[in-house]
């Protein structure tokens, strides 16, 4: 079961732990791309360079077979008529780049996340693609006064309990999606399922996303409680785990659970900059390739059947940051 919610939230936390597979470089000059009707621009020199690595002929190089949208930490109280209400905006770009279908890493509403406050809030402009939306609960879930999840559930449904379970999977082309529940990852069942799901996938390509990263260079930091599914992903060959919670873009190079560089290994993806408040780069951890904070919007998607990339597209179109591209194990 979720822990019990805790009494503080995001505004009023002052203590936080402080604590290849690439291919293709980026390309030395700047481009124009349009993407769904919005005009992508594309600095020469925005993305960190990566140390070294593979070539490969998938992501950036190859056709994508689909595009998906990923955010966490999404849903303030505010409305778009609200002065410096940023989640809004970030629903209008999913809109625009029109994707297959959208992933949540957690903390989809703030502060409670009370069924009232989905329906106020988050609905108004998340909500316009919520039938194509593939949610997971964050901390800020399970401080419902009604039950830990309890708006959360009612709000998405059966999209985010198919099995009666906060956690679930789905296919798509040549790639398995794992959705997890990282205030559960002390549950049993949880551990069980996913080793069943993993051993029970078909397909070439494994992503898994959730709320809590077990590597973050924010104010969080880095959070141990992901450890024992990293292991269990990457001794099942896993590409990609996406996260929230920390309120920053950054990206990790390939790694094990343990922080070390591994070419074989899975490649982090932070992307908590949904519409929440900012917060600060804390402590740089090792492998983590780029980082920016103080910026809002979504994390484009593209999967081929053997690999993936993706962009930082901001609030006004730009990209802010474009990943190396991988292939799938």
């Amino acid at each position: 079961m979720p822990p019990t919610p805790r009494a503080m939230n995001t505004r009023t936390e002052k203590a936080r732990t402080k604590k290849a597979r690439w291919a293709i470089p980026l390309a030395a000059g700047a481009s124009l791309a349009l993407v769904g009707g919005v005009l992508l621009w594309s600095p020469a020199d925005e993305a960190d360079a990566a140390p070294g690595g593979k070539s490969g002929k998938s992501g950036k190089d190859a056709k994508a077979a689909f595009t998906a949208v990923a955010a966490g930490d999404i849903a303030e109280q505010c409305t778009e008529g609200d002065s410096g209400c940023e989640h809004p905006k970030t629903a209008a770009l999913v809109e625009k780049l029109n994707p297959s279908f959208v992933m949540t890493m957690g903390d989809n509403q703030y502060d409670d996340a009370r069924l009232q406050d989905f329906e106020k809030y988050y609905d108004t402009s998340w909500g316009a693609f919520k039938d194509k939306t593939r949610p997971t609960p964050g901390n800020h879930e399970t401080y419902d006064p009604e039950g830990a999840l309890a708006g959360y559930k009612s709000y998405f449904g059966d999209v985010a309990y198919p099995k009666g379970e906060s956690y679930y999977s789905y296919d798509q082309d040549n790639w398995h999606f794992i959705a997890l529940d990282s205030n559960s990852f002390d549950d049993d069942a949880q551990i069980e399922w996913l080793k069943a799901d993993l051993a029970a996938n078909s397909k070439k390509c494994v992503a898994a996303y959730w709320h809590h990263p077990l590597f973050s260079s924010g104010e969080h930091g880095n959070d141990p409680v992901s450890r024992p599914i990293w292991k269990l992903l990457h001794d099942n060959k896993a590409e990609l785990v996406l996260n929230g919670h920390d309120h920053h873009y950054e990206r990790f190079a390939p790694q094990n659970a343990d922080g070390e560089a591994d070419e074989n290994g899975i490649v982090e993806l932070l992307g908590g900059m949904g519409g929440a408040n900012p917060y600060k780069i804390e402590e740089v951890q090792p492998n983590s390739e780029k980082r920016l904070t103080e910026t809002f919007g979504v994390v484009k998607l593209d999967f081929t059947d053997t690999g993936f990339s993706w962009d930082l597209v901001g609030t006004d179109g730009a990209t802010k940051d474009s990943s190396p591209s991988y292939e799938c194990h």
